[in-house]
């Protein structure tokens, strides 16, 4: 179970009608991320960090809520509201221990919780029930047969007796699901104009979708976002290029010359989808022989039937283009290819490529 440090603003815990304890609390994130950056909001004013790799860092838990509590003494003065912090085994418990500014130690948490009332657990009915038969705290509650639990108070009631005897960290429906909605719209400032955006730089939208993929880009690296953008190349999935959210790729919308002279690039139109995997392609002739390429680019004869591997039967081809030859240069990587496009009896456009004794498919036209 997840040793963690626990803050409590309840000062901060409830939203006025002009948000400013939601911004207050944003920035109290912020201040926790200066110290450790894998805190999580639970619900607002209640924020939750791992305890066990900073307190071995800083010299100890005590040591480390001592920093915490530096940090945020500032804050604390200007907004005079208090902060308490509380340690414990799971978030249920270090959510008990911050209101009395508790460290709770491992082994300890069913202990910890025996003494609380049994409406901690935020269940009215189980919580009425049990007052009734005289149950009024989470220890009585644990000391219950679990079989009788599950069979009075169903899967619900015996997850909550799981969590008053220490066995489960964390009670179900304790988190806020909408905190980081709430909060996404003032950690991040709007993105400059200039930037380029995800839709044109002028929408709500726009705006939104920008300030979550740079989050994505602070919390998981600049990579974890990528932009599509036209570029030019040989091949239909040469030019469509992924760059980094953000980069001068990004930016300028492409990543290649358009001056380059590109010999062998096949004519407009592109397929509408092109394959990462190409599935193997058998391609024939009018008397069932299999299509073959000669050194020069050259078909062994004219294409009758097409079929693709997983697609069953083989389909008729009524029109074919090409070939078109591509030999890489010296400098880069040997290869050559020959790419086919053919129309098949079902009105299926397909644009097939041959390379190395092997025909498979690219891509499909709509």
């Amino acid at each position: 179970m997840e040793r963690l440090v626990v803050l409590w603003c309840p000062g901060l815990s409830r939203e006025g009608p002009r948000s400013e304890e939601a911004r207050a609390f944003a920035e109290v994130l912020d201040l926790l991320r200066e110290r450790c950056p894998f805190v999580e909001p639970v619900r607002l004013g209640l924020a939750a960090l791992p305890a066990r790799a900073p307190s071995r860092f800083f010299g100890g838990e005590e040591a480390f809520l001592s920093l915490l509590r530096d940090d945020l003494e500032m804050f604390g003065h200007r907004h005079a509201t208090p902060l308490l912090f509380g340690i414990a085994d799971g978030l249920f418990a270090s959510v008990l221990a911050a209101r009395s500014e508790s460290i709770v130690q491992s082994g300890e948490t069913k202990e910890f919780l025996s003494g609380f009332s049994i409406a901690t657990l935020r269940r009215p009915e189980l919580a009425g029930i049990c007052q009734r038969l005289g149950l009024s705290t989470l220890g009585r509650f644990a000391g219950l047969p679990p079989e009788r639990v599950l069979e009075r108070f169903g899967l619900d009631g015996a997850h909550c007796q799981r969590v008053a005897r220490g066995q489960e960290g964390e009670l179900l429906g304790i988190r806020d699901r909408a905190i980081l909605q709430r909060l996404a719209g003032l950690d991040e400032p709007p993105p400059p104009m200039a930037e380029a955006t995800f839709f044109g730089g002028t929408s709500h939208a726009d705006q939104r979708a920008t300030r979550a993929a740079i989050r994505l880009q602070r919390r998981l690296g600049p990579s974890a976002v990528q932009f599509a953008r036209s570029s030019y190349g040989h091949d239909p999935f040469e030019r469509a290029t992924l760059v980094p959210f953000g980069s001068s790729t990004h930016e300028e919308g492409g990543v290649r010359e358009r001056s380059a002279p590109w010999p062998g690039q096949l004519p407009a139109p592109s397929p509408t989808i092109t394959f990462s995997t190409p599935p193997s392609v058998r391609l024939h002739d009018v008397v069932g022989a299999p299509i073959g390429v000669s050194a020069r680019g050259l078909l062994s004869g004219d294409p009758s039937t097409c079929m693709v591997e997983g697609e069953g039967r083989a389909q008729e081809i009524v029109a074919w283009a090409g070939p078109w030859p591509l030999a890489t240069r010296w400098w880069d990587v040997r290869r050559f290819r020959v790419r086919l496009q053919v129309l098949t009896e079902n009105g299926l456009g397909l644009l097939l490529a041959s390379e190395q004794g092997r025909w498979c498919l690219l891509g499909r036209y709509d």
